[in-house]
């Protein structure tokens, strides 16, 4: 019987908030990486607006806000998520390798699908707690940090810039329909994976660790703020564990994060 016979996905919304600058941030809720509260639907993002279009129709005292505590010192925030104590900061002490290692008798397509699931849904929910502060006005571009702009490949194979929001809603979106596609992510015991499985999961695990590096880079504050930097580095360095297990990042593609990662390995967190 597949893994996903009994998974269900979450939404971007949540109950409890906290506020930064007096706005109104989401508070976490109970669970391993969980940053919101959980809901009957498969993840699906199409069931509310999307953050880049609630995020603009913020106040412009909002966006001014944001633009002067964001934009003015962008590598604040990588000082921020490279210093100590944020750096060690984690739920667990030890290694994610006995975690991402392929269990006896597990099928390995139906092992890294599972994992790709669970990654896709809390970083979905993580990106669900600082989606509407994400505004055009605030991250004109998706980056991670100033050296480091990603682009958007559209319909017609050009690449784009985009907003920071609008990049990571396509991004989710386009996951999102990845694994709810039945003939890439098979729910039935009787349906192989297809040929081109790895390659699309090489490509859904660099779209989430580019929404990684943004977050890291642009909102490490606002994880701080939130008392979830355990969670968030823990949930991180699961990921990147898994990517290096079954080869699935390249390594010039972690540059944004490299040094993040490389203090990690130092700790014994990754191996």
């Amino acid at each position: 019987m597949s893994f996903f016979n009994s998974l269900k996905g979450f939404g971007r919304s949540s109950k409890k908030t906290k506020a930064i600058n007096g706005q109104q941030l989401p508070q976490s809720n109970n669970g391993m990486y969980a940053s919101s509260q959980n809901s009957n639907s498969k993840a699906s993002l199409r069931r509310t607006q999307s953050p880049s279009r609630l995020a603009m129709m913020s106040s412009g005292h909002q966006q001014s806000q944001q633009s002067n505590s964001n934009v003015s010192n962008p590598e604040s925030q990588e000082i921020m998520f490279l210093s100590e104590p944020f750096v060690r900061t984690a739920l667990v002490k030890g290694s994610y390798k006995t975690i991402v290692q392929l269990p006896k008798y597990v099928d390995l397509g139906e092992w890294i699908a599972l994992n790709v699931f669970e990654f896709y849904t809390n970083l979905n929910q993580f990106y669900g707690v600082i989606a509407e502060y994400v505004t055009a006005d605030a991250y004109p571009t998706m980056n991670a940090g100033p050296r480091t702009d990603y682009l958007w490949l559209d319909a017609n194979n050009r690449q784009i810039s985009l907003p920071a929001g609008q990049y990571i809603d396509l991004a989710l979106t386009w996951i999102n329909n990845k694994v709810n596609d039945q003939q890439l992510f098979p729910t039935k015991s009787s349906f192989p994976f297809p040929p081109n499985f790895l390659r699309d999961i090489q490509r859904i695990m660099i779209q989430m660790f580019r929404i990684f590096a943004h977050i890291y880079h642009q909102h490490f504050d606002k994880i701080i703020h939130l008392s979830l930097e355990a969670h968030w580095n823990s949930f991180f360095a699961h990921f990147i564990s898994f990517a290096k297990e079954f080869n699935l990042i390249d390594r010039r593609e972690m540059a944004p994060l490299e040094l993040l990662i490389e203090s990690f390995e130092h700790q014994g967190k990754i191996i």
